[in-house]
C-alpha cells in the first residue's frame, strides 16, 4: 500500500523526458513523465522490453542526464552536478544492484563489498569491518574470503546487494536483480531485499520483469508508452 503523506519525499522527478539519436532518427523513450518516491517505500517499476525502464532507473541514480525535465534526491537537483558530484552522489546516496554482479574476479567478496567505502577514502581496516557486518547480514559471512568465480549466482548477487548497501545509502536501485538468477533463487534473492528494506528502513525502487515480486511491493508502477500508470490498491 502506499506511504501516507506525511512521509517525507525521497526521489523525485518532474516532467522527464529522455530522447535518443539512432541512425532511423530520434527515439523518445518517454516525455514529462512525474514520479514520487516517498521515504520507507519498495516500488516496483514493470514494462515491455525496451519501454525504458532501465533508462529511467539510470536517470534516477544520476548515471545519465535527462533530455528534459529534473530529478530531485530531497532538495538536490541531480542535473545540476558536474560528473565528479554525481559519482559522488551516487557512492553517498545511492546504493545500486545490476541484473549482472560486475564484482572484480581478481578480489574476493569481502574485498568487493569493501569497495565503496575505499573509494571514498575510508580507511582499510573500518571498510573490511563493515563489510565482513554486510556479508553475514546477506548469509555469506563464511564466504568472504571466496572470489566470485567461486560463488554460485544467487552468491554473487548477495554479495553485489551487501556493496551496494554497505554505504548505508538513501536509495536502493535494483535494476532486474533477479533476471539472471532461476526460480528458486530469485525467490531467494527477493525475500532477502524485501527483509533488507524493512530491517534497515530502506527506501527502495526495484526494475523488474517478474510481476509476481512487482505485486509484492507498496506499489507497482507500470511504464509504457512513454507514461507512468500506478495500478490500483491490491
Amino acid at each position: 500500500m502506499p506511504l501516507a503523506a506525511e512521509h517525507p519525499v525521497v526521489l523525485r522527478a518532474a516532467g522527464l523526458t529522455k530522447t535518443y539519436s539512432t541512425g532511423r532518427g530520434e527515439l523518445e523513450l518517454f516525455r514529462g513523465l512525474d514520479l514520487t518516491i516517498r521515504q520507507g517505500e519498495m516500488v516496483a517499476i514493470v514494462g515491455e522490453s525496451g519501454s525504458g525502464k532501465s533508462s529511467l532507473l539510470h536517470l534516477l541514480a544520476a548515471l545519465d542526464t535527462p533530455s528534459a525535465g529534473d530529478v530531485w534526491c530531497g532538495q538536490t537537483r541531480l542535473s545540476s552536478f558536474t560528473k565528479r558530484q554525481a559519482a559522488e552522489f551516487r557512492n553517498r546516496d545511492i546504493g545500486y544492484v545490476w541484473q549482472f554482479h560486475y564484482l572484480l574476479p581478481e578480489f574476493t567478496a569481502l574485498e568487493n563489498v569493501a569497495m565503496p567505502l575505499l573509494a571514498r577514502g575510508t580507511k582499510r581496516a573500518e571498510a573490511m569491518a563493515a563489510a565482513l557486518v554486510w556479508l553475514a547480514e546477506v548469509g555469506l559471512g563464511d564466504r568472504a574470503e571466496h572470489r566470485s568465480g567461486e560463488l554460485s549466482g544467487g552468491e554473487q548477487q548477495r554479495v553485489s546487494l551487501a556493496r551496494a548497501l554497505v554505504t548505508q545509502p538513501k536509495l536502493l536501485l535494483a535494476d532486474e536483480p533477479t533476471g539472471d538468477l532461476d526460480g528458486r533463487t530469485a525467490e531467494a534473492v527477493f525475500g532477502l531485499i524485501q527483509r533488507l528494506h524493512g530491517a534497515h528502513g530502506l527506501t527502495s525502487v526495484l526494475v523488474t520483469h517478474n510481476v509476481e515480486f512487482a505485486e509484492r511491493c507498496d506499489r507497482l508502477l507500470r511504464l509504457r508508452d512513454g507514461n507512468l500508470t500506478e495500478d490500483p490498491a491490491r
